[in-house]
């Protein structure tokens, strides 16, 4: 018998739609409830990362009462330079002076060395013809002019030791400035009349040279750091424009604006300085063209006396080269192999800097007693070793520098001057950095911030080599055009009428300005991002080091330099300026390649906490080694 079940009643369609949507509505509820706590929970978490970082920073009396910004912030907000101090603005004039004189007499070493002394001249004053002096000829004022860049940047580093050891940056540049100020006296002597005429002035003029660059030295590896210790900011933190915009203010950025008004300066005082002493040495004599950069230099001692109390000076520290270096051989200690690539790899392996910090050295039972010094300051050395790396490349960078300061001015005398000294258009290239400096800083690196593009250091540096490299291309092109425009084809420089005077090419002089205008955008890139690079990344107790360092490639782009003298002369001079451009090229293309993962770094190494470095002098040292 079958049971009659009745069919289970269904609910209406109205109610089904009812409690879905009640049930929908309750989801969303309890969606939204988690929604909203978990942007409780974020907005707190940020909040306590500001507070954190508050308390961690509020109280240095450099940091009071500024917010800092969180991760989201750094990676989102605009990034923007500070102002720079006023106290920086004074250490810039002096700069201003040093580098007046320094420019001033360089820029007048050729013609004194290269060039004859004119008939019935006691002064060297050309005045319609060309000026000179010793009569050398083009590779004796080459290795003479090589040889003071070299030797001027080979000095900062004992200047440096000394001003990091024993007197500190001020006393440094103190005794920096006398020194130079006797070379300077030595150089008038060597070209006064009466001296100029003899053979022995040249004597005189080496030994110039000699003083002269060991004071100029010394002040070099201590002024740089000095006009950015003025700013004493470190840490990012949050700004709002007038617009209401909230920006980073980012520290890195304010160095590098620091940077680029000090090399302004230094330009300012170079153009104004080589301008008046080519006018000096060709309408008076060399004798003033030396007084006047001596008379102007004298402005240095005043105007560091006048500050004495108002810069921010940093006191000697020791022994620090020598811990650093002890830090790096304990590194390496093991690590050494008969094969090169091994002992490369075991040197950039991962573990190198932290086997060695003093926490992890002091658990093991390991800790010298000349470790003074905490993990942080390890973490500074490492990233100041790192800066010496990026500095390796630059030899090459100063190979096409360096001739406006003798091949082009030589090039110059060849060519149609139109009345003009052959050494007056070189002050384009300083002419060049004082327009375009303000304009990179106002417009268009902001103009790329604004755009997202991070033009960091390293892209600088990079940029700097390849448009150094095409400058040498230009000087090379305009060479071959010297020689196809002479009557007397590749040998242009002794090219003479019967008289004795000089046959030049047809070809204007206006016509090189394309290699000084790259050469100084070159030189904002590369070196004016060199001094930020060594400032930023050496240990604070280590800036002069770091910075004598990065002044030393210059040395070293000096004595490279030696070796291409040999092409310093008709007619191999296309070869001189071709192959420069050759090996400018290939070092950006491959320095990029080398330090493009140390790009992505560069926040990381800016914001590095700064370490504690116990200050000991020899004997503690010894005492605490023997106990």
């Amino acid at each position: 018998m079958v049971s009659y079940r009745p069919p289970r009643s269904r609910p209406p369609t109205s109610s089904i739609f009812h409690s879905r949507s009640t049930a929908m509505a309750g989801i969303a509820q309890v969606e939204a409830v988690e929604i909203a706590a978990l942007s409780h929970v974020k907005k707190n978490e940020l909040l306590d990362e500001k507070h954190s970082m508050q308390s961690e920073r509020e109280l240095d009396g450099i940091h009071d009462d500024l917010d800092f910004p969180t991760e989201e912030e750094k990676a989102t907000l605009r990034r923007v330079a500070d102002k720079m101090p006023w106290d920086a603005y004074l250490i810039a004039t002096i700069e201003m002076a040093e580098r007046f004189s320094f420019y001033g007499c360089s820029a007048v070493f050729t013609n004194f060395v290269q060039q004859p002394l004119p008939k019935g001249s006691h002064t060297g004053a050309g005045f319609a013809k060309q000026s000179g002096a010793l009569g050398r000829g083009q590779q004796t004022s080459t290795g003479l002019s090589t040889f003071y860049q070299f030797w001027c940047y080979v000095t900062p580093l004992l200047g440096a030791y000394i001003a990091d050891t024993y007197l500190g940056r001020y006393n440094t540049i103190c005794v920096a400035v006398v020194i130079t100020l006797i070379g300077h006296i030595l150089l008038i002597v060597a070209a006064v009349p009466g001296v100029i005429e003899h053979s022995s002035a040249i004597g005189c003029y080496v030994v110039a040279l000699v003083v002269m660059g060991f004071g100029t030295g010394m002040f070099k590896s201590n002024i740089s750091p000095l006009i950015a210790e003025q700013y004493k900011r470190t840490k990012l933190f949050i700004r709002v424009e007038k617009s209401g915009e909230r920006v980073v203010v980012d520290p890195a950025m304010t160095i590098s604006r620091v940077y680029m008004y000090f090399y302004w300066f230094i330009n300012f005082g170079s153009l104004i300085g080589s301008i008046g002493m080519v006018y000096s040495e060709k309408y008076v004599g060399f004798w003033l063209a030396y007084t006047l950069p001596t008379i102007v230099f004298l402005l240095c001692p005043i105007v560091l006396w006048y500050g004495r109390n108002r810069y921010v000076r940093s006191p000697p520290q020791g022994s620090v080269l020598g811990k650093s270096l002890r830090l790096w051989s304990l590194a390496a200690k093991g690590r050494w192999s008969l094969n090169p690539i091994r002992t490369i790899k075991n040197l950039k392996a991962a573990d190198f800097w932290e086997n060695v910090k003093p926490s992890k050295l002091e658990r093991e039972g390991r800790k010298p007693a000349w470790m003074t010094f905490d993990d942080q300051w390890v973490d500074e050395v490492n990233r100041g070793f790192k800066a010496c790396a990026v500095f390796a490349w630059y030899p090459i960078f100063w190979l096409p520098y360096n001739q406006i300061n003798n091949n082009l001015i030589s090039q110059a005398a060849t060519m149609e001057l139109h009345g003009f000294p052959n050494d007056v258009l070189q002050n384009i290239d300083s002419f060049i950095l004082i327009l375009f400096i303000p304009i990179l800083d106002l417009l268009v690196y902001p103009l790329f911030a604004r755009l997202g593009l991070n033009f960091t250091a390293l892209k600088k540096i990079t940029w700097g080599f390849l448009v150094g490299a095409a400058a040498m291309v230009w000087a090379t092109v305009i060479q071959d055009h010297i020689y196809k425009s002479n009557p007397c084809g590749s040998f242009v420089s002794s090219c003479e009428t019967p008289d004795g005077d000089p046959i030049t090419s047809t070809l204007s002089v206006w016509a090189q300005s394309g290699s000084y205008i790259l050469i100084a955008f070159s030189e904002i890139f590369a070196s004016i991002t060199g001094l930020e690079y060594a400032f930023t990344k050496a240990p604070v107790n280590m800036r002069s080091l770091v910075m004598s360092v990065f002044l030393f490639t210059s040395a070293l782009g000096s004595a490279l330099g030696e070796a291409f003298v040999v092409l310093s002369e008709d007619p191999l001079l296309v070869w001189n300026y071709g192959s420069m451009a050759v090996l400018a090229f290939f070092a950006g293309v491959f320095f990029w390649i080398t330090f493009r993962k140390l790009d992505r770094r560069e926040d990381e190494l800016n914001e590095m906490q700064t370490g504690h470095f116990e200050v000991t002098n020899h004997r503690e040292e010894a005492a605490r080694e023997k106990a």
